[in-house]
């Protein structure tokens, strides 16, 4: 059983047994991620690339050491992008969509990329200046921390299905530090992070794990 071999990985490091991890996927190649545009609130279709990703990703979570992540939950961010990822990679049956999961609202940058936002904002980093006109940094803040807390507080550990900053910010929340180390750890489309234990604190077990699309 997946949550016996948990442990006995655990059990090594000397962490409490059971102590729940998070997994956290990021939706498949779209367009515009693919181009760098900030894609918030808007519903873009995954790519072909994007499918294929997902449905790599799937096989990777169904086979060993995590053999289909039996009774772990799963809930989705409920953009289409998300949706759809969780659904190719075979959790869609087990999944539940959750608002908190959705990317940041990006306002008036929805669908500029970095260097139009340069452009008219010369030394902009969203991670400390924020979006005019969409979710400020105390809000984005707010949304990671209730991921987080909903994790902890599971008997199991947890799958979620979302998008790169949202990820990137329950990232920096899990370890308790400020969103802006945010900034220091990118994420790829498609790609598997495991946010766990090490010596009793919160750690980084893995992250922007893309293996699956090169294997």
């Amino acid at each position: 059983m997946v949550r016996a071999r948990v442990f006995r990985i655990r059990s090594q490091f000397g962490e409490a047994p059971m102590a729940p991890r998070i997994l956290l996927a990021r939706h498949g190649q779209t367009a515009w991620s693919l181009s760098g545009k900030h894609t918030g609130r808007t519903d873009v279709p995954l790519l072909e690339e994007g499918r294929h990703g997902a449905k790599l990703l799937g096989e990777r979570l169904h086979r060993a050491p995590l053999d289909g992540l039996e009774g772990v939950e799963v809930r989705t961010s409920p953009l289409s992008r998300a949706r759809e990822t969780c659904e190719l990679a075979g959790f869609g049956d087990r999944a539940t969509a959750w608002d908190t999961l959705m990317e940041w609202d990006y306002g008036a940058y929805e669908g500029m990329t970095p260097a139009e936002i340069q452009a008219v904002r010369p030394g902009w980093l969203i991670w400390r200046d924020g979006v005019p006109g969409g979710e400020t940094l105390a809000e984005v803040t707010a949304r990671a921390d209730e991921v987080v807390s909903w994790a902890r507080s599971a008997d199991r550990d947890v799958l979620v299905f979302a998008h790169g900053h949202i990820l990137r910010s329950i990232g920096a929340r899990w370890l308790g530090l400020p969103l802006d180390f945010a900034a220091r750890i990118r994420l790829n489309p498609t790609s598997l992070s495991v946010l766990g234990w090490a010596y009793g604190e919160p750690a980084i077990e893995s992250w922007n794990d893309v293996g699956h699309l090169t294997a």
